[in-house]
Protein backbone atom coordinates (compact mmCIF):
# COMPACT_ATOMS: atom_id res chain seq x y z
CA UNK A 1 0.00 0.00 0.00
CA UNK A 2 1.52 3.30 -1.14
CA UNK A 3 0.70 6.06 1.33
CA UNK A 4 -0.52 9.49 0.29
CA UNK A 5 -0.78 12.96 1.77
CA UNK A 6 -2.54 15.99 0.31
CA UNK A 7 -1.82 19.70 0.70
CA UNK A 8 -4.32 22.36 -0.39
CA UNK A 9 -3.86 26.13 -0.57
CA UNK A 10 -6.80 28.53 -0.24
CA UNK A 11 -7.52 32.24 -0.55
CA UNK A 12 -9.40 34.37 1.96
CA UNK A 13 -11.85 36.65 0.16
CA UNK A 14 -13.97 39.62 1.13
CA UNK A 15 -17.57 38.39 0.69
CA UNK A 16 -18.74 41.71 -0.75
CA UNK A 17 -15.92 42.57 -3.19
CA UNK A 18 -14.20 39.22 -3.74
CA UNK A 19 -10.83 40.88 -3.03
CA UNK A 20 -8.20 38.82 -1.18
CA UNK A 21 -7.96 40.03 2.42
CA UNK A 22 -4.94 39.76 4.77
CA UNK A 23 -6.57 37.70 7.52
CA UNK A 24 -4.51 34.53 7.47
CA UNK A 25 -3.15 34.83 11.00
CA UNK A 26 -6.57 35.51 12.53
CA UNK A 27 -8.22 32.67 10.61
CA UNK A 28 -5.46 30.17 11.39
CA UNK A 29 -5.50 31.10 15.06
CA UNK A 30 -9.28 30.74 15.25
CA UNK A 31 -9.26 27.43 13.37
CA UNK A 32 -6.66 26.04 15.77
CA UNK A 33 -8.82 26.85 18.81
CA UNK A 34 -11.42 24.24 17.85
CA UNK A 35 -11.29 20.46 17.89
CA UNK A 36 -11.17 20.01 14.11
CA UNK A 37 -7.66 21.20 13.29
CA UNK A 38 -4.44 20.10 14.99
CA UNK A 39 -1.17 21.98 15.26
CA UNK A 40 0.75 21.80 12.01
CA UNK A 41 -2.25 20.94 9.85
CA UNK A 42 -3.07 24.59 9.12
CA UNK A 43 -0.11 26.63 7.90
CA UNK A 44 0.65 30.11 6.57
CA UNK A 45 1.46 30.73 2.94
CA UNK A 46 3.38 33.38 1.01
CA UNK A 47 0.68 36.07 1.19
CA UNK A 48 -1.36 37.01 4.24
CA UNK A 49 -4.53 36.30 2.26
CA UNK A 50 -3.64 32.60 1.92
CA UNK A 51 -3.74 29.53 4.14
CA UNK A 52 -2.58 25.98 3.52
CA UNK A 53 -3.67 22.65 4.99
CA UNK A 54 -1.84 19.35 5.04
CA UNK A 55 -3.45 16.00 5.76
CA UNK A 56 -1.72 13.34 7.84
CA UNK A 57 -0.24 10.34 6.03
CA UNK A 58 -3.15 8.30 4.64
CA UNK A 59 -3.57 4.78 3.28
CA UNK A 60 -7.15 5.08 1.98
CA UNK A 61 -8.67 7.72 -0.28
CA UNK A 62 -11.67 7.91 2.04
CA UNK A 63 -9.28 8.75 4.86
CA UNK A 64 -7.77 11.62 2.83
CA UNK A 65 -11.27 12.85 1.96
CA UNK A 66 -12.26 12.89 5.61
CA UNK A 67 -9.23 14.95 6.59
CA UNK A 68 -9.76 17.48 3.78
CA UNK A 69 -13.44 17.88 4.71
CA UNK A 70 -12.49 18.32 8.36
CA UNK A 71 -9.84 20.93 7.62
CA UNK A 72 -12.00 22.84 5.16
CA UNK A 73 -14.76 22.92 7.79
CA UNK A 74 -12.39 24.28 10.43
CA UNK A 75 -11.10 27.02 8.12
CA UNK A 76 -14.49 27.87 6.61
CA UNK A 77 -15.94 28.32 10.08
CA UNK A 78 -12.98 30.41 11.20
CA UNK A 79 -13.15 32.55 8.06
CA UNK A 80 -16.86 33.24 8.58
CA UNK A 81 -16.13 34.33 12.16
CA UNK A 82 -13.47 36.69 10.86
CA UNK A 83 -15.78 38.20 8.25
CA UNK A 84 -14.23 36.62 5.16
CA UNK A 85 -14.68 33.44 3.11
CA UNK A 86 -12.51 30.50 2.22
CA UNK A 87 -11.98 30.02 -1.53
CA UNK A 88 -10.53 26.92 -3.20
CA UNK A 89 -9.70 28.45 -6.55
CA UNK A 90 -6.41 28.30 -8.42
CA UNK A 91 -6.23 32.08 -8.87
CA UNK A 92 -7.98 35.10 -7.39
CA UNK A 93 -10.71 36.18 -9.86
CA UNK A 94 -10.31 39.82 -8.77
CA UNK A 95 -7.63 41.61 -6.81
CA UNK A 96 -7.88 44.77 -4.74
CA UNK A 97 -5.42 46.53 -2.46
CA UNK A 98 -1.97 44.99 -2.15
CA UNK A 99 -1.81 42.16 0.40
CA UNK A 100 1.36 41.98 2.53
CA UNK A 101 3.73 39.06 2.37
CA UNK A 102 3.58 36.83 5.45
CA UNK A 103 6.15 38.02 7.96
CA UNK A 104 8.16 34.82 8.25
CA UNK A 105 11.83 34.75 7.32
CA UNK A 106 11.40 32.41 4.36
CA UNK A 107 8.59 34.43 2.82
CA UNK A 108 10.42 37.71 3.33
CA UNK A 109 13.40 36.22 1.49
CA UNK A 110 11.10 35.25 -1.38
CA UNK A 111 9.76 38.80 -1.51
CA UNK A 112 13.28 40.21 -1.59
CA UNK A 113 14.27 37.74 -4.28
CA UNK A 114 11.15 37.91 -6.45
CA UNK A 115 9.98 41.47 -5.91
CA UNK A 116 6.65 42.14 -7.59
CA UNK A 117 6.45 38.49 -8.65
CA UNK A 118 6.14 37.36 -5.04
CA UNK A 119 3.64 40.10 -4.19
CA UNK A 120 1.33 39.06 -7.05
CA UNK A 121 1.14 35.32 -6.35
CA UNK A 122 -2.59 35.12 -5.62
CA UNK A 123 -2.54 31.50 -6.76
CA UNK A 124 -3.32 28.22 -5.06
CA UNK A 125 -2.17 24.70 -5.82
CA UNK A 126 -2.82 21.18 -4.67
CA UNK A 127 0.15 18.93 -3.88
CA UNK A 128 0.01 15.16 -3.56
CA UNK A 129 2.75 13.26 -1.73
CA UNK A 130 3.20 9.55 -2.42
CA UNK A 131 5.43 7.43 -0.23
CA UNK A 132 8.67 6.12 -1.75
CA UNK A 133 10.87 3.30 -0.38
CA UNK A 134 14.03 5.35 -1.01
CA UNK A 135 15.25 8.34 -3.02
CA UNK A 136 16.85 6.21 -5.77
CA UNK A 137 13.46 4.66 -6.48
CA UNK A 138 11.86 8.09 -6.20
CA UNK A 139 13.97 9.40 -9.09
CA UNK A 140 13.05 6.38 -11.22
CA UNK A 141 9.35 6.95 -10.52
CA UNK A 142 9.69 10.67 -11.20
CA UNK A 143 11.17 9.92 -14.62
CA UNK A 144 8.15 7.78 -15.49
CA UNK A 145 5.30 9.92 -14.21
CA UNK A 146 6.59 13.29 -15.47
CA UNK A 147 5.12 12.64 -18.90
CA UNK A 148 1.61 12.42 -17.39
CA UNK A 149 1.85 15.82 -15.71
CA UNK A 150 0.14 17.68 -18.60
CA UNK A 151 -2.86 15.35 -18.33
CA UNK A 152 -3.08 15.91 -14.57
CA UNK A 153 -2.84 19.67 -15.12
CA UNK A 154 -5.62 19.64 -17.72
CA UNK A 155 -7.89 17.64 -15.41
CA UNK A 156 -7.27 19.98 -12.48
CA UNK A 157 -7.53 23.33 -14.30
CA UNK A 158 -9.41 25.73 -11.99
CA UNK A 159 -8.02 29.26 -12.51
CA UNK A 160 -9.45 30.97 -15.59
CA UNK A 161 -9.79 34.52 -14.21
CA UNK A 162 -7.27 37.16 -13.16
CA UNK A 163 -7.80 40.82 -12.19
CA UNK A 164 -11.47 40.63 -13.20
CA UNK A 165 -10.87 39.27 -16.70
CA UNK A 166 -11.00 35.91 -18.43
CA UNK A 167 -7.40 35.01 -19.23
CA UNK A 168 -8.44 32.50 -21.96
CA UNK A 169 -6.39 29.96 -19.97
CA UNK A 170 -7.99 27.11 -18.06
CA UNK A 171 -5.12 27.26 -15.55
CA UNK A 172 -3.73 30.78 -15.33
CA UNK A 173 -1.93 29.67 -12.18
CA UNK A 174 0.46 27.64 -14.33
CA UNK A 175 2.03 30.47 -16.38
CA UNK A 176 2.04 32.76 -13.33
CA UNK A 177 3.96 30.22 -11.25
CA UNK A 178 6.32 29.38 -14.12
CA UNK A 179 7.98 32.78 -13.73
CA UNK A 180 10.21 31.49 -10.93
CA UNK A 181 13.79 30.56 -11.77
CA UNK A 182 13.34 26.77 -11.43
CA UNK A 183 9.86 25.71 -12.48
CA UNK A 184 7.88 23.76 -15.07
CA UNK A 185 8.15 20.03 -15.75
CA UNK A 186 11.17 18.35 -14.17
CA UNK A 187 13.96 17.18 -16.47
CA UNK A 188 14.87 13.53 -16.93
CA UNK A 189 17.54 12.36 -14.49
CA UNK A 190 20.03 9.56 -15.06
CA UNK A 191 19.83 8.48 -11.40
CA UNK A 192 19.83 9.89 -7.88
CA UNK A 193 23.43 11.05 -8.22
CA UNK A 194 22.52 13.06 -11.29
CA UNK A 195 19.48 14.52 -9.48
CA UNK A 196 21.56 15.63 -6.51
CA UNK A 197 24.45 16.98 -8.60
CA UNK A 198 22.10 19.15 -10.65
CA UNK A 199 20.43 20.48 -7.52
CA UNK A 200 23.85 21.24 -6.02
CA UNK A 201 24.69 23.19 -9.18
CA UNK A 202 21.48 25.23 -8.86
CA UNK A 203 22.25 25.99 -5.22
CA UNK A 204 25.82 26.95 -6.12
CA UNK A 205 24.49 29.33 -8.77
CA UNK A 206 22.72 31.25 -5.97
CA UNK A 207 19.65 31.72 -8.16
CA UNK A 208 17.74 29.73 -5.54
CA UNK A 209 18.30 29.97 -1.79
CA UNK A 210 17.39 26.39 -0.88
CA UNK A 211 15.74 23.22 -2.20
CA UNK A 212 12.33 24.60 -1.25
CA UNK A 213 12.66 26.83 -4.33
CA UNK A 214 12.82 23.87 -6.69
CA UNK A 215 9.41 24.66 -8.12
CA UNK A 216 9.32 21.79 -10.58
CA UNK A 217 5.82 20.42 -11.08
CA UNK A 218 7.01 17.17 -9.51
CA UNK A 219 10.02 16.60 -7.28
CA UNK A 220 11.37 14.55 -4.41
CA UNK A 221 10.41 16.00 -1.05
CA UNK A 222 13.29 17.13 1.12
CA UNK A 223 11.21 16.84 4.31
CA UNK A 224 9.44 13.54 3.82
CA UNK A 225 10.23 10.17 2.17
CA UNK A 226 7.88 11.02 -0.69
CA UNK A 227 7.58 12.09 -4.28
CA UNK A 228 5.54 15.29 -4.51
CA UNK A 229 3.34 16.11 -7.52
CA UNK A 230 2.69 19.87 -7.61
CA UNK A 231 1.26 20.64 -11.05
CA UNK A 232 -2.41 20.76 -10.10
CA UNK A 233 -4.68 23.71 -9.28
CA UNK A 234 -6.52 23.45 -5.97
CA UNK A 235 -9.96 21.94 -6.53
CA UNK A 236 -13.38 23.43 -5.85
CA UNK A 237 -14.66 20.09 -4.56
CA UNK A 238 -13.05 17.65 -2.16
CA UNK A 239 -14.09 14.62 -4.20
CA UNK A 240 -12.23 15.96 -7.25
CA UNK A 241 -9.14 16.50 -5.10
CA UNK A 242 -9.39 12.92 -3.86
CA UNK A 243 -9.83 11.64 -7.43
CA UNK A 244 -6.60 13.35 -8.45
CA UNK A 245 -4.81 11.99 -5.39
CA UNK A 246 -5.92 8.50 -6.35
CA UNK A 247 -4.66 8.98 -9.90
CA UNK A 248 -1.28 10.24 -8.67
CA UNK A 249 -0.93 7.24 -6.38
CA UNK A 250 -1.86 4.87 -9.21
CA UNK A 251 0.66 6.53 -11.53
CA UNK A 252 3.36 6.10 -8.89
CA UNK A 253 2.40 2.46 -8.26
CA UNK A 254 2.44 1.73 -12.00
CA UNK A 255 5.84 3.39 -12.34
CA UNK A 256 7.16 1.35 -9.41
CA UNK A 257 6.03 -1.87 -11.05
CA UNK A 258 7.55 -0.91 -14.39
CA UNK A 259 10.81 0.05 -12.68
CA UNK A 260 11.00 -3.28 -10.88
CA UNK A 261 10.27 -5.09 -14.16
CA UNK A 262 13.02 -3.05 -15.87
CA UNK A 263 10.55 -1.84 -18.50
CA UNK A 264 11.97 0.85 -20.81
CA UNK A 265 11.32 4.39 -19.64
CA UNK A 266 9.01 6.40 -21.91
CA UNK A 267 10.82 9.25 -23.62
CA UNK A 268 9.65 12.70 -24.65
CA UNK A 269 11.74 15.63 -25.81
CA UNK A 270 11.84 18.39 -23.17
CA UNK A 271 10.48 21.01 -25.56
CA UNK A 272 7.49 18.78 -26.35
CA UNK A 273 6.80 18.21 -22.66
CA UNK A 274 6.99 21.95 -22.01
CA UNK A 275 4.62 22.57 -24.94
CA UNK A 276 2.24 19.91 -23.60
CA UNK A 277 2.13 21.66 -20.22
CA UNK A 278 1.40 25.03 -21.83
CA UNK A 279 -1.31 23.49 -24.03
CA UNK A 280 -2.94 21.80 -21.03
CA UNK A 281 -2.89 25.06 -19.05
CA UNK A 282 -4.35 26.97 -21.98
CA UNK A 283 -7.19 24.60 -22.94
CA UNK A 284 -7.86 22.21 -20.08
CA UNK A 285 -9.98 19.39 -21.48
CA UNK A 286 -11.73 21.50 -24.12
CA UNK A 287 -9.70 20.57 -27.19
CA UNK A 288 -6.84 18.15 -27.60
CA UNK A 289 -4.22 16.94 -25.18
CA UNK A 290 -0.72 15.82 -26.02
CA UNK A 291 -0.10 12.21 -25.05
CA UNK A 292 3.11 11.02 -23.38
CA UNK A 293 4.84 10.99 -26.77
CA UNK A 294 3.80 14.56 -27.54
CA UNK A 295 1.12 13.65 -30.09
CA UNK A 296 -2.25 15.46 -30.07
CA UNK A 297 -5.42 13.47 -29.39
CA UNK A 298 -8.92 14.32 -28.23
CA UNK A 299 -8.80 15.01 -24.49
CA UNK A 300 -11.23 12.17 -23.77
CA UNK A 301 -8.98 9.73 -25.60
CA UNK A 302 -5.95 10.74 -23.52
CA UNK A 303 -7.96 10.31 -20.32
CA UNK A 304 -8.91 6.85 -21.55
CA UNK A 305 -5.22 6.09 -22.13
CA UNK A 306 -4.50 7.27 -18.58
CA UNK A 307 -7.27 5.12 -17.12
CA UNK A 308 -5.98 2.04 -18.95
CA UNK A 309 -2.41 2.77 -17.89
CA UNK A 310 -3.29 2.88 -14.19
CA UNK A 311 -6.21 0.41 -14.09
CA UNK A 312 -4.26 -2.39 -12.39
CA UNK A 313 -2.87 -0.04 -9.72
CA UNK A 314 -6.31 1.45 -9.04
CA UNK A 315 -7.74 -2.02 -8.56
CA UNK A 316 -4.82 -3.07 -6.40
CA UNK A 317 -5.36 -0.17 -3.99
CA UNK A 318 -9.16 -0.46 -4.05
CA UNK A 319 -9.43 2.99 -5.62
CA UNK A 320 -11.24 2.21 -8.88
CA UNK A 321 -14.69 2.78 -7.37
CA UNK A 322 -13.62 6.22 -6.14
CA UNK A 323 -11.70 7.39 -9.21
CA UNK A 324 -13.35 6.05 -12.35
CA UNK A 325 -16.86 7.53 -11.82
CA UNK A 326 -15.31 10.93 -11.15
CA UNK A 327 -13.27 10.79 -14.35
CA UNK A 328 -16.54 10.22 -16.23
CA UNK A 329 -18.16 13.12 -14.35
CA UNK A 330 -15.21 15.35 -15.19
CA UNK A 331 -15.61 14.61 -18.90
CA UNK A 332 -19.35 15.24 -18.63
CA UNK A 333 -19.37 18.41 -16.49
CA UNK A 334 -15.98 19.91 -17.32
CA UNK A 335 -13.17 21.19 -15.13
CA UNK A 336 -13.38 23.75 -12.37
CA UNK A 337 -12.40 26.37 -14.94
CA UNK A 338 -15.33 25.39 -17.16
CA UNK A 339 -17.74 25.56 -14.24
CA UNK A 340 -16.41 28.96 -13.14
CA UNK A 341 -16.93 30.33 -16.65
CA UNK A 342 -20.51 29.05 -16.82
CA UNK A 343 -21.35 30.77 -13.52
CA UNK A 344 -19.77 34.08 -14.54
CA UNK A 345 -21.66 34.04 -17.84
CA UNK A 346 -24.97 33.47 -16.08
CA UNK A 347 -24.61 35.74 -13.06
CA UNK A 348 -21.55 37.96 -13.18
CA UNK A 349 -18.61 38.33 -10.81
CA UNK A 350 -20.64 38.46 -7.59
CA UNK A 351 -22.26 35.13 -8.45
CA UNK A 352 -18.85 33.67 -9.27
CA UNK A 353 -17.42 34.64 -5.87
CA UNK A 354 -20.47 33.12 -4.16
CA UNK A 355 -20.14 29.97 -6.24
CA UNK A 356 -16.45 29.47 -5.47
CA UNK A 357 -16.83 29.98 -1.73
CA UNK A 358 -19.99 27.85 -1.55
CA UNK A 359 -18.39 25.00 -3.49
CA UNK A 360 -15.40 25.19 -1.15
CA UNK A 361 -17.70 24.74 1.84
CA UNK A 362 -19.99 22.02 0.36
CA UNK A 363 -19.74 18.85 2.42
CA UNK A 364 -17.89 20.57 5.28
CA UNK A 365 -20.94 21.30 7.37
CA UNK A 366 -21.03 24.96 6.29
CA UNK A 367 -24.20 26.44 4.87
CA UNK A 368 -23.85 26.47 1.08
CA UNK A 369 -27.24 27.99 0.20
Amino acid sequence: MITIGVEEEYLLLDPATGHPVPMSEEVRRSAGLGELAEEGEVQPELLQAQVEVATPVCEELTEAAGHLLRLRHALSTAAERAGCRLAATGAAPVTGPQVPVTGERRYMQLRDQGGRLAEDLFINGMHVHVGMPDRDTGVAVLNRIRLWLPTLLAMSANSPFWEGHDTAFASWRTPVFSRWAVSGPPPHFADLGDYEQRIDALLASETIADTGQLYWQARLSERFPTLEVRCMDVQLRVDDAVMLAGIVRALAATALREHKDAAPEPQCQPELLQAAMWHAARHGLNTTLLDIKGRPHAAGDVLYQLAEHIRHALDEHGDSRHVEPLIHRLLREGTGADRQRHVLERGGMASLIDFITEETAVGTGQDSD
